[in-house]
């Protein structure tokens, strides 16, 4: 019996497959095109394009940079590069993802390592970094809840904790067609890896 094809053909003509992924097939411009195109939300966002989670990223990584002002460029990669995986496996609002299990994470978890070894990190981040990051991630949710998604600042503080307001100021959240978050995301790319 023939094993099932668990490989996907990238835009850059690489092959990744997905339960073994390999650095030498990743490549940052399907990263970003591919989340360009993945809506956070399950794209229950207001406005005229998707909220994508290139724009969500593009986010976390400059609140990462105010969490963790002296944080070195490659930590800061890491939280620009923290939902790549998600170029091919698409986004799962967190009930979901809790609801589907182990599975789902062992597939992310694979991607992500050879994604932050593809681009000079380590394949584990340490966890100190990786629980400042995630702090990032629910101050971007926050701001996505409430900027977007219909939450209450209520609701938002419930679900995603209360920001330190000093953190947020002046961050509003602006919708982009896909080539222009596409471009964000693989320039703010191009400009941590000249820093590291």
């Amino acid at each position: 019996m023939a094993k099932p094809r668990a490989w996907q053909r990238m835009l850059s003509g690489r092959r990744l497959d997905l339960l073994d992924p390999t650095p030498v097939d990743i490549e940052i411009e399907d990263i970003a095109h591919g989340l360009a195109f993945v809506a956070r939300w399950n794209g229950q966002t207001e406005g005229d394009f998707a909220y994508s989670v290139a724009e969500h990223s593009v986010l976390v990584e400059e609140i990462y940079g105010r969490l963790c002002p002296g944080a070195e460029a490659k930590w800061r990669l890491a939280a620009l590069l923290h939902d790549a995986p998600e170029y091919v496996i698409g986004d799962m609002i967190s009930p979901v993802k809790a609801a589907v299990g182990p599975d789902y994470m062992a597939l992310d978890e694979r991607l992500t390592a050879a994604i932050h070894i593809r681009f000079g990190l380590p394949a584990q981040i340490p966890a100190q970094i990786k629980k400042q990051i995630k702090k990032a991630d629910r101050i971007s949710a926050w701001l996505e809840a409430t900027q977007l998604a219909g939450f209450s600042i209520t609701e938002s503080n419930r679900f995603f904790g209360k920001p330190d307001p000093a953190v947020i100021k002046g961050l509003v959240l602006h919708l982009r067609p896909p080539v222009e978050t596409r471009a964000a995301y693989t320039t703010r790319h191009q400009e941590l890896l000249a820093a590291l």
